[in-house]
């Protein structure tokens, strides 16, 4: 099976975009496009996620999936297959692998393997940063982090570009975990301080939450009005990162639905009768002009992020292609 770089005319060709190539060609301003495209299209049915597998696979105490979808206005069709392995820490590691599939939606042929490690904490940023770019205020000054792991930077980094933010506070578990998030700031010249959750929600015009927590991090009675929430950790049945009343006060967006009442933060406030399904909006209306946002200063806004499969298939199909055109993908001829 001949191996040719990308360039040559090749028939039948698979496109492989490793990891490093991926760090190299994929940045934040890209990934930011690609969801705010995908979920558009999402809002207006051009683009569809199909059920979730996820299962534990009885071995290294691994959980392993696949999500998948068809974006028809971008012609993106494909799953990323992958999951969690605990164990990957002692081996250097990271715990969360994945791998893209992209397949050509007019024959079903396989198209593209993209690697999915770094694009799916680059993808999960650019949700939030969507939803600050759509909701938050204009004149939010204090960032607020809860969560300082793996995917942390990522987020303060992506969520840094959408306002003029003055100070970043952050909160997390293990505070020995914060000075990742300070030297993110100390680099790019944002006061950072250290402080505890009640201090942080009373400084905060945006706060980003992402932790595996089962438990309600923020009290409702401390988030200020005009506070603008993505809730970016909470994506399994019992996951939770803030109060459930906190929904009764916000006006609550979410990147899907369907998985925001079953997976995601949402699940709580929905199993206590404190909001229905209705009262979520998918992001992609805001985007799309269809429904409102924010419309005033006092409102709470608070963005349910799930992650979708199609966020995958997005940002790994617009990693394909820079790779093809910057000459650094390889290229399989299966003929």
């Amino acid at each position: 099976m001949p191996v040719s770089h990308q360039g040559n005319a090749v028939t039948n060709a698979v496109t492989i975009v490793s990891e490093s190539v991926c760090e190299q060609v994929m940045g934040r301003q890209d990934a930011f496009t690609a969801i705010e495209n995908v979920f558009a299209a999402m809002a207006k049915k051009d683009a569809c996620n199909f059920p979730v597998v996820r299962e534990a696979i009885g071995h290294a105490d691994a959980i392993y999936g696949f999500k998948s979808g068809f974006d028809r206005e971008g012609k993106v069709l494909g799953l990323k297959s992958g999951g969690y392995w605990p164990g990957n820490t002692r081996l250097n590691l990271t715990n969360h692998q994945s791998t893209i599939v992209l397949f050509d939606p007019d024959t079903g042929r396989l198209k593209s393997l993209v690697g999915g490690n770094y694009l799916t904490a680059l993808r999960t940023a650019a949700s939030s940063a969507v939803s600050i770019a759509h909701l938050a205020r204009k004149d939010s000054k204090v960032l607020g982090m809860v969560g300082a792991g793996h995917q942390s930077t990522f987020q303060l980094r992506a969520a840094l570009e959408q306002r003029n933010f003055e100070k970043v506070v952050a909160w997390n578990l293990h505070p020995e975990s914060l000075p990742v998030l300070a030297a993110v700031c100390e680099a790019l010249s944002v006061p950072f301080e250290a402080v505890n959750r009640k201090a942080l929600c009373a400084q905060s015009d945006v706060i980003i939450t992402i932790t595996s927590a089962f438990e309600a991090l923020l009290d409702s009675d401390w988030v200020k009005p005009g506070t603008h929430i993505a809730c970016m950790g909470t994506d399994t049945p019992g996951k939770q990162e803030v109060d459930p009343r906190l929904f009764a006060r916000a006006k609550v967006f979410t990147d899907e639905v369907v998985q925001s009442i079953t997976l995601g933060e949402a699940q709580h406030a929905m199993a206590g009768g404190i909001i229905k399904e209705t009262d979520i909006v998918p992001i992609g209306d805001v985007i799309n002009n269809a429904r409102p946002g924010r419309t005033n200063d006092e409102d709470i806004t608070l963005f349910d992020g799930t992650g979708v499969g199609l966020q995958d298939l997005a940002v790994a199909s617009v990693a394909a292609e820079l790779a093809v055109s910057e000459n650094l993908a390889l290229v399989l001829d299966l003929d």
